[in-house]
């Protein structure tokens, strides 16, 4: 492995309130020496990356993303997963249990850890089943699960039903100090809805999901949480009623921690009246007041990071009528720039707390090594030219699938260099 040289980029690191122009030197996939026109002794091995006017920053780290394989490949496969994961600036990725076999044993949790290696992209972390077959009955072999390596258990995109087995999975996980992640919806009170339960939803004749379904599960969630004392992530949230609830049980001590899709902090159910199933995402697009709302808690902390909600179908599939369409869309190689476009460049959020909810926090949520741009850490980094002005074609996804609610939008902000392990798997042709 040759040495790497990132030189007078604008490094960011929340972990450490660092936001200066330095160099990075990385050698043998760890950082070794930040700061400023560092000296080497030899350039014959030394691979450089001019990073002026760019942003280099700890990775992406993404809290939930549906990479399907095995079992749903014509709607995502480890390597198109894993390209478009290192194309929107990620380096390390929590995959889903969303596969078949659904991972709720050891051998289905250590074959996506394999189909992760042999494609050797970008860090793939199993999120196993909470329950078993996803079912929401019985509680996995949690246990055992960890030991194969899952760092979170979830039956996510699905939300878990039973507050029995929630409260009992909560409370056993402690022994372990593994987190919990919880879709939050009341599976009776959404059943068949297709948008946001609101005035456009009605006007269209299409099936609300109102959100007292994502409000009473955030209420039980942080109930259960408060009771057990165990570690519970809730997201992603998009409504009111859930941000008062997660800010006064935050207030409060509780440690829960809540995260948000792009499309939630961006689209509303307006964009639904042209019934194309590109906006049917999950949650849905809520209405302008919902938004608003959900943007007021990023910047505050109330939400702590920003996932994806990359969830792929296949274009056969979404492109049936809006009804009958799958919820999902390919959101990986489009958040950076949502995000740079909506919310950095209109100066709601700062460089460094944008990074925090994309890298630092979510890393830490995790519990796993990452989010970090210091010396002695692996070297998982990402250069950001935040000026580049690109739109977004969704044919031309690293990703299989076709469906983005940001089709046609032109966005500004792009992950130039995506480093893992200090080798360089990702770089944009200019």
């Amino acid at each position: 492995m040759s040495d790497l040289l990132i030189e007078k980029g604008r490094v960011i690191d929340p972990a450490s309130s660092t936001d200066h122009i330095a160099d990075v030197l990385i050698r043998e996939g760890r950082i070794v020496e930040i700061g400023h026109a560092i000296e080497v002794a030899s350039r014959d091995t030394l691979r450089c990356i001019d990073a002026t006017n760019c942003i280099v920053a700890p990775g992406l780290v993404d809290l939930a993303a549906e990479f399907r394989e095995p079992g749903h490949e014509s709607d995502e496969t480890m390597a198109s997963g894993s390209a478009a994961a290192l194309a929107g600036g990620y380096t390390t990725v929590l995959c889903c249990s969303s596969t078949d076999p659904k991972m709720d044993s050891a051998a289905s949790v250590q074959l996506v850890r394999q189909l992760a290696d042999d494609v050797n992209g970008v860090r793939v972390h199993p999120i196993a089943c909470l329950s078993k077959q996803r079912r929401g009955e019985q509680m996995a072999e949690l246990g055992i699960l960890a030991q194969a390596g899952a760092v979170a258990f979830s039956d996510s995109p699905r939300p878990m039903p039973s507050d029995a087995l929630l409260k009992r999975a909560l409370d056993y996980c402690r022994m372990f100090d593994l987190p919990i992640f919880d879709r939050p919806e009341v599976p009776g009170l959404a059943e068949g809805g297709v948008m946001h339960n609101g005035c456009v939803g009605l006007r269209l004749g299409l099936r609300g999901l109102p959100t007292e379904a994502e409000d009473l599960a955030v209420a039980r969630d942080v109930r259960l949480a408060e009771a057990t004392s165990g570690r519970l992530h809730i997201g992603p949230v998009s409504t009111m009623g859930a941000i008062d609830m997660i800010g006064r049980v935050k207030e409060r001590g509780i440690q829960i921690t809540a995260s948000v899709c792009p499309h939630n902090l961006t689209g509303s159910d307006v964009d639904l009246c042209s019934f194309d199933s590109r906006f049917k995402v999950h949650p849905p697009l809520r209405s302008p007041r919902h938004v608003d709302a959900v943007r007021q808690a990023l910047a505050a902390g109330v939400i702590d990071a920003v996932e994806s909600g990359h969830m792929p179908r296949a274009w056969e599939k979404k492109s049936n009528d809006l009804d009958q369409a799958p919820f999902g869309a390919a959101t990986l190689e489009t958040t950076l720039s949502i995000m740079v476009t909506d919310l950095i460049n209109p100066v709601e959020l700062t460089w460094s707390r944008a990074i925090e909810c994309l890298s630092t926090a979510p890393a830490t949520i995790a519990g796993i090594n990452g989010g970090r741009l210091q010396v002695g850490q692996p070297a998982d980094v990402v250069v950001i030219d935040p000026s580049a002005t690109w739109t977004v074609n969704a044919d031309q996804f690293a990703s299989q699938c076709r469906s983005s609610p940001a089709d046609g939008r032109t966005l500004t902000g792009r992950a130039t260099h995506t480093i893992v392990g200090g080798h360089v798997k990702f770089s944009r042709q200019p």
